[in-house]
């Protein structure tokens, strides 16, 4: 993909892949995301097994993908590393780092207009190392 068909793809996907590496080995889950062009952010509780092996070893690598048949396949693929931004658990503290996220974030993923904070969740930004992506559609071109 072009920079720009990588920006417009992960504009409209929803669902990423997040793989971390815990005690046991790797450790994969599905989490909504936004995407700013730059870095990728992630909405994670605080309490779970993702955050706690991105708090030993910030390394991580992320997969969007979409496409049912082997000719529509496509994707990015991010490997990094993670930075928490904001306060810990999020509570809706000014935060100039999310003042963009936030919104985009929600409107995105929810359909609303305004972030909600439970308590429970922390902003992850995943600060690209490196991104490939591949579009299947184009082999037949």
């Amino acid at each position: 993909m072009t920079p720009d068909e990588r920006d417009a793809f992960l504009a409209t996907e929803k669902t990423c892949r997040v793989a971390t590496i815990g005690p046991d080995g790797p450790h994969a889950t599905p989490l909504w995301f936004w995407w700013d062009g730059a870095c990728l952010w992630i909405y994670s509780l605080t309490r779970s097994q993702r955050w706690a092996d991105l708090q030993r070893d910030p390394r991580i690598g992320v997969t969007v993908d979409a496409g049912q048949e082997y000719g529509e396949l496509r994707g990015v693929e991010i490997t990094g590393t993670v930075e928490v931004v904001g306060e810990v658990p999020r509570t809706g503290l000014p935060c100039a780092d999310l003042d963009a996220v936030e919104p985009s974030f929600v409107a995105k993923n929810f359909g609303l207009d305004q972030m909600f904070h439970d308590g429970r969740h922390a902003w992850l930004r995943v600060v690209p190392a490196k991104i490939a992506s591949w579009d299947f559609r184009k082999l037949g071109q």
